[in-house]
């Protein structure tokens, strides 16, 4: 599972010209499988976003979490995290797990993120959605569990 987590003041996703999702402060998350990934990898996953220390203290310092700030998360799915790029010029994507696996992962993910009580807005999965965001500093992390976990 990788994430790539981005620190926010807003978001928003549009689908078919209509909003579908907004948050405010907080975290942008693209969220993406492979083959081996687990719903116990998603949960530690959530627990570790939820405890993730990424967001500014008044010294500067990198000490406060989404809970902490009252922050909100952005949830979009994104397959195309696992994309290879070594042969040639076009990406494959044999890595991604397949959508319809991926979903239920990906669901899982979100109401883990919402156990550790966040507020999780989400994208709709396997839509063409248009994302929209104002980075924060930017701050931007790359999650990977085969590194975490």
């Amino acid at each position: 599972m990788r994430v790539v987590l981005q620190n926010i003041l807003n978001s928003n996703i549009v689908v078919n010209n209509k909003e579908v999702a907004s948050t405010k402060q907080g975290l942008l998350l693209l969220v993406a499988f492979t083959h081996s990934d687990t719903k116990e990898i998603c949960t530690k996953m959530a627990s570790k976003i939820a405890k993730l220390r990424c967001f500014l203290d008044e010294n500067y310092k990198t000490n406060l979490s989404i809970k902490d700030v009252g922050g909100e998360i952005m949830s979009v799915s994104q397959f195309t995290i696992y994309a290879d790029l070594k042969k040639g010029n076009r990406p494959s994507f044999v890595d991604s797990m397949p959508g319809s696996l991926a979903k239920e992962l990906y669901d899982f993910f979100n109401e883990e993120l919402r156990k550790e009580g966040l507020i999780v807005k989400e994208g709709i999965f396997g839509e063409d959605m248009k994302v929209s965001l104002v980075n924060d500093g930017p701050f931007t992390l790359v999650l990977d569990s085969k590194e975490l976990f």
